[in-house]
């Protein structure tokens, strides 16, 4: 089919089936994937002996808390990564660019008007509306530069470098492997179309739905894993890519750095990742992007106590959960929950997060939007009863002009904003 009609065949086709199948960036009700499994944790592919320690300080770097935030910026390396990333999400490089030439194909063209047709909808139906939505209501979080943490996120930055602009760092988990930077240059003409066709494919639920169909990531995201994903959100926002080093957290929960993604695959035992040094549009101070391949279940977090040490190192974040398959819902995954609500200094969240129960008024300052009913059927089980009442008996409770999650449509969608009233440390600047 000619992709300069796929966006309008999709939208046309779409169907309540097609999202109630979902299991949204972590894994659905009945999934077990998300499960320890001794001889099946190909979700725990990890690394080994490292080349670089990145929690050395090195000349001119500033650490904070142990996480190395400022690197030396090669660039070169930056310009191929952002020229790489432009290509991917249907973006012109400039003409002095080994790329340049590779945008002249057609398969580049019509990937190119696909992702600007699609981007434009979502940018009009979605994005925009949550920028606006993010300027009036989070402005007090947005005026500094806080941590992110987004649990359960597969590779969706998108959602929330758009809720949180600001942030410092960013700390995304999930099941899907990291993957490899493509070598578009090496990619041999009759093969690109296909090449595009797979990022598009990996993007439709998204762009589509705003959240990431858990079944569609197994099959899509199994063999490239997440970093194109990550360098297409990247560039439709209008990043610069300057740095990005495969990682794992080791042990101790410090990052180790590799030269290469083989590299880091080499010891299993380790929990892979990777970093990514990006700069906003008109902006000097770089931020940091981590993305971990973890299971984040009670069995598995305790095998890899680290992950819960390197997020306490940054001091209070704000943690954003959208999608998260109602996990948090259940005693096995209580680990992360209790994580989540012993160190963020805010939470908002959909429904699908963690029930409201756990959020105790007496130490949270609690806002609602949007509206709640009842969860999609596949989650219908994790109906909260006492949610229900709040909406009901909560008049002043604004509404949402956007969907977001798996209530996707205006008017279905509902968000809680839980600010702690533990004393806070002053903003950052």
């Amino acid at each position: 089919m000619n992709r300069k009609h796929l966006l309008y065949v999709l939208s046309a086709t779409m169907t309540l089936q097609f999202f109630v199948s979902a299991c949204g960036n972590s894994v659905g009700e009945n999934s077990k994937s998300n499960q320890p499994n001794g001889s099946q944790n190909a979700e725990k592919q990890v690394a080994s002996t490292a080349v670089i320690n990145t929690n050395q300080k090195s000349e001119g770097e500033n650490s904070k808390n142990g996480v190395v935030t400022d690197i030396p910026v090669d660039k070169a390396k930056a310009e191929k990564f952002t020229d790489t990333a432009k290509f991917l999400a249907g973006i012109k490089v400039d003409a002095g660019s080994p790329l340049a030439s590779v945008q002249q194909s057609k398969a580049w063209n019509d990937h190119a008007y696909y992702f600007d047709s699609a981007w434009q909808r979502l940018d009009a139906q979605q994005l925009s509306k949550i920028r606006k939505w993010s300027s009036n209501e989070l402005t007090s979080l947005n005026q500094s530069s806080e941590p992110i943490f987004y649990p359960f996120s597969g590779p969706d930055f998108l959602y929330a470098y758009s809720f949180f602009p600001k942030g410092s760092d960013y700390v995304l988990a999930g099941l899907e492997p990291v993957g490899d930077i493509p070598e578009i240059e090496k990619i041999p003409p009759e093969q690109m179309d296909r090449k595009l066709q797979e990022i598009t494919t990996s993007l439709n639920a998204i762009l589509q739905l705003s959240f990431f169909r858990t079944n569609d990531m197994k099959v899509d995201l199994a063999e490239k894993g997440v970093l194109p994903v990550l360098f297409v959100f990247l560039a439709r926002t209008n990043n610069k890519i300057l740095d990005v080093q495969h990682i794992t957290l080791q042990k101790d929960a410090k990052i180790q750095a590799f030269e290469n993604a083989q590299k880091a695959r080499e010891d299993k035992n380790l929990i892979p990742g990777i970093k990514i040094s990006f700069l906003p549009q008109g902006e000097s101070k770089p931020r940091t992007l981590y993305y971990f391949s973890i299971d984040l279940s009670n069995a598995a977090l305790q095998k890899t106590p680290e992950f819960n040490t390197f997020v306490k190192q940054f001091p209070e974040p704000i943690t954003y959960l959208k999608a998260a398959s109602y996990l948090m819902h259940r005693e096995d995954f209580s680990n992360i929950r209790d994580l989540i609500l012993s160190e963020s200094s805010n939470l908002l969240q959909d429904d699908s997060g963690m029930p409201v129960k756990y959020v105790d008024s007496s130490q949270w300052n609690l806002k609602f939007y949007g509206n709640y009913t009842q969860p999609i059927d596949l989650f219908s089980t994790r109906y909260q009863g006492d949610l229900r009442d709040i909406y009901k008996s909560d008049s002043s409770i604004k509404p949402l002009d956007f969907g977001i999650g798996y209530k996707y449509q205006v008017n279905e969608s509902n968000l809680m904003l839980a600010t702690s009233k533990k004393e806070q440390p002053a903003p950052k600047p």
